[in-house]
This record gives structure tokens, C-alpha cells and sequence, in this order.
């Protein structure tokens, strides 16, 4: 006698698997290779484990609990930065210059004096930097806090950065890449937990 929902619950966890796979290789290797290419593809894969996870009729099965929690943290932690950088591409089409240190070059407001004085060029610095890192730190904690069942602490992370970040953003260029940047990061690393939330409900 053919069991359907077993055949069913084999299908939903065998793509869930095999897109989590694919999204988790895509992932780090849009973060250690740069390409547009690889994280359209990962987006794409991460949606395939999305729609499974949300369809699975109970909690992860097989014993693939670790696997699923190992994959969707590493989609969450690695994609999200290829992912903000390709929202920031699309957004901003590259008009602002790069730092040294991952942050922006952006020219600091004149003061009274030199406006006063007619300067018409003003001093250029790097603002946002460490951003790479704290990327990480960012996705890490907001992946963690979906997976524990706890959305709330999303709020907590976005405040430190945010505060942490205030004084960098008297330019609109900062406050733009900041905003997309933090969302596109945060959009990514929540997707990714939500899979394993989803998964191991």
C-alpha cells in the first residue's frame, strides 16, 4: 500500500535539502567571488527552501534538524552581504566612490568659516567603515534571534547599529547606503533563518 504523505514528506524534504544546498554553495561563493550572477541564483534557490520549509507538515524529519540549521545559518551570514551589495549596485549605480576600509568617500559639510570664505571644495572622508564586519555580526544575531523564536531582538540589533552609526550619517549618500544596505542585509539573513525556523517548528 503506497503511503502518500510519506512519498510527500520525502519530495518537500529532499528540494528542501537540495535548494538549501544550493543557496548555502551560491552564498559563500557570491561572498568570496564576487558575481551578480551567483547571488540572483542563491535568491532563487533560497525561495525554493522557503516555499518546502512552508509546506512541510511537521518539523524537520530524517534527523536533519543540524543539517537544516547548518545550511540556513550559513545562507543567512554569507548571502547577505553579496546581497546588500548588489541592492546598493542597483540602487546607486556605483556613484559613490569606495574607501580603503569598506566604507563610502563622502565630503564633509563646510563649515560657517569656509562657506563664509567662499571654499568650494571640501575635506573628504571615509564614513560606514567596517561595514564587512559588522555585516556579519549583524546577520549572526538577527539569524539567531529568528531561529530561537525571538523576532523581537531584530529591533535590538537595527538600534545599536543605528546608534552606533548616527554621527556618519550627516551625509545623504551614507544615510542611503546605510538604509539599503541594512535592509537588503537584514531581508536576506531573516529569509534564511526563516527556513530553519520553518523547518524545525
Amino acid at each position: 500500500m503506497i503511503h502518500f504523505d510519506v512519498i510527500a514528506d520525502v519530495i518537500t524534504w529532499s528540494a528542501l535539502v537540495i535548494s538549501l544546498v544550493a543557496a548555502a554553495a551560491l552564498s559563500v561563493l557570491a561572498y568570496l567571488r564576487p558575481r551578480r550572477a551567483y547571488i540572483w541564483f542563491a535568491a532563487g534557490s533560497l525561495g525554493v527552501a522557503l516555499l518546502a520549509a512552508a509546506s512541510a507538515s511537521g518539523p524537520a524529519q530524517f534527523g536533519l534538524a543540524p543539517l537544516v540549521t547548518v545550511l540556513g545559518l550559513t545562507v543567512a551570514v554569507f548571502g547577505g552581504s553579496p546581497a546588500a551589495s548588489t541592492a546598493l549596485d542597483l540602487a546607486m549605480g556605483g556613484t559613490v566612490a569606495p574607501g580603503l576600509h569598506g566604507g563610502i568617500i563622502v565630503a564633509e559639510k563646510r563649515s560657517a568659516d569656509e562657506e563664509h570664505r567662499g571654499v568650494q571644495s571640501a575635506v573628504k572622508r571615509e564614513v560606514l567603515r567596517g561595514g564587512l564586519t559588522i555585516g556579519v555580526l549583524e546577520r549572526v544575531a538577527s539569524a539567531g534571534a529568528i531561529i530561537a523564536g525571538f523576532p523581537e531582538a531584530l529591533a535590538i540589533v537595527v538600534a545599536i547599529k543605528g546608534v552606533g552609526r548616527f554621527t556618519e550619517l550627516e551625509a545623504p549618500e551614507a544615510r542611503e547606503r546605510f538604509i539599503i544596505g541594512t535592509f537588503a542585509s537584514l531581508i536576506w539573513a531573516c529569509a534564511g533563518a526563516l527556513v530553519v525556523h520553518l523547518a524545525l517548528r
